[in-house]
């Protein structure tokens, strides 16, 4: 297979090509990695490279019948533990030992087909929106060099924009997936909570705001990841309804009519950039044009308790990040081998008592009844995924005494993301939208608890009334 045939196909159309004896596993990983040697350079997308393992795994492979049979796969530095490989959350003071054994998201990825040959940046510690931590440096946007594919799931959304890989994994905290797709010109579903299962080490991470998948250049390749890693392991906390059928039939479904709610408003008060706002309204537009019934709509919620009840949430993961690797290091944490954005979190978090911490959790519990009411009367809540178009590289000054999780250039960029980490409501940004610069921004539709599948039906059907697959950024191929 040629350098440009690889990049011309999605995931699920190169497993059939490999099921279909039409090449092999090893043809795509050798243009995998020759696609990495060559953008990576400048996107500073991946940060371990495993090539000397996973070309033998696809020289071996036999065509099989999984759905991604041979389809190369880069897993996030965070949570995305594969044996062999290490998991650094892009933080210095977490070793670089190679995991002994895979968490079940990445079982699961080679069951359905994927072979990993790789680790992509993110943050430290997977907290900001961006991905520009001190141990990796900045990722960079395949669209613009000099501004970030978002975060914390850049790098894999850097190396997706540009066709390294059709399907790279993520998580998604605060918006993780969301921002990056949105960024990248991707299509990024944050499952409902409890979806997929994050055993064997976690029952839940950040108290149920953190959940698995990928990114994707189609509706249907997400989709079927999400097929593919779907279901509770035993000890789960939780785990949402069934599906009613698989989600790959679902981004080929016709929704039904669907009353969708449009907010453009910034509920931290705010200004919302015009070009976010003009993406979401062309969104809604198409969907009015497609016969769905749209109608100006914004959920009541006390965002300023909200954000501070998050802050608390998050300050508390990350001293719990930090001193869960000195119980199992014997390292003691210093000012030095951290971020100072991050070490201020960690001393924050330690001391935030337990029943601070407990009334952070009752407040975002009500909000989440208070947001879930408003798809009582709607299908869908359309906003913008972000407050601002991708940032420029530097904008967020990680090592200055006083950034906060609360800064103004956090918040009012990844606004409208995090209020569903909280709910545990699925929501998928996807690229309806590019501006004058030609950047990506991207429309978010939120649903109720455990309705991917009407998403993915909006998705599936946006995606073939506008197709965006034809977009390439500057660095491709």
């Amino acid at each position: 297979m040629s350098f440009n045939e690889y990049s011309a196909f999605d995931g699920l159309a190169l497993g059939r090509m490999v099921r279909e004896r039409k090449v092999t596993p090893a043809e795509l990983m050798e243009a995998a990695i020759a696609r990495a040697e060559k953008h990576n350079a400048k996107l500073n997308a991946i940060v371990f490279k495993d090539y000397d393992r996973a070309l033998p795994v696809a020289r071996e492979r036999k065509a099989g019948s999984a759905p991604f049979e041979g389809v190369p796969m880069l897993l996030k530095d965070i949570m995305g533990d594969c044996a062999g490989m290490p998991t650094r959350s892009a933080c210095a003071f977490l070793p670089s030992t190679p995991m002994r054994a895979d968490s079940e998201v990445v079982a699961r990825y080679k069951r359905a087909g994927f072979i990993p040959f790789g680790k992509t940046n993110a943050p430290e510690l997977g907290i900001p929106p961006v991905t520009e931590s001190r141990l990796y440096g900045p990722a960079h946007n395949p669209w613009s060099l000099e501004r970030t594919p978002g975060g914390s799931s850049g790098g894999s959304a850097a190396a997706v924009a540009a066709g390294i890989v059709p399907v790279a994994h993520g998580n998604d905290g605060g918006g993780s997936i969301r921002i990056p797709a949105a960024c990248c010109g991707l299509v990024g579903l944050k499952p409902t909570r409890g979806r997929i299962s994050l055993a064997p080490n976690l029952g839940d991470a950040l108290g149920g705001l953190v959940v698995e998948h990928v990114l994707s250049r189609t509706v249907r390749d997400s989709a079927a990841a999400l097929d593919a890693t779907a279901g509770p392991m035993p000890g789960d906390p939780y785990f949402p309804p069934p599906p009613a059928r698989p989600y790959l039939q679902e981004s080929s479904a016709p929704p039904k009519r669907l009353r969708i709610g449009l907010s453009t408003e910034n509920p931290l008060g705010g200004a919302i950039h015009p070009d976010c706002v003009e993406a979401a309204r062309q969104a809604a537009k198409l969907c009015a044009e497609l016969g769905h019934e749209v109608e100006e709509a914004t959920p009541q919620l006390d965002y300023q308790m909200f954000a501070q009840s998050f802050a608390i949430v998050y300050e508390a993961g990350v001293a719990l990040s930090i001193e869960g690797t000195r119980l199992m290091t014997g390292a003691e944490p210093t000012p030095e081998k951290f971020e100072t954005f991050t070490w201020n979190m960690y001393q924050q978090g330690r001391q935030i008592s337990a029943s601070q911490y407990l009334i952070a959790q009752v407040l975002l519990q009500r909000a989440s009844r208070q947001f879930a009411a408003f798809f009582e009367s709607h299908d869908v809540l359309l906003t913008p995924t972000l407050g601002q178009p991708p940032l420029k590289i530097g904008t967020i000054d990680f090592m200055s005494p006083g950034t906060t999780l609360l800064d103004e250039k956090i918040t009012n960029f990844a606004v409208a993301c995090p209020v569903y980490n909280v709910t545990g409501q699925p929501a998928i940004s996807i690229p309806l939208y590019w501006n004058r610069e030609g950047l990506p921004i991207g429309a978010m539709f939120g649903g109720r608890y455990g309705d991917e599948a009407t998403l993915i039906q909006l998705a599936g059907q946006l995606e073939q009334a506008q197709p965006w697959i034809g977009r390439k950024p500057p660095i491709w191929n």
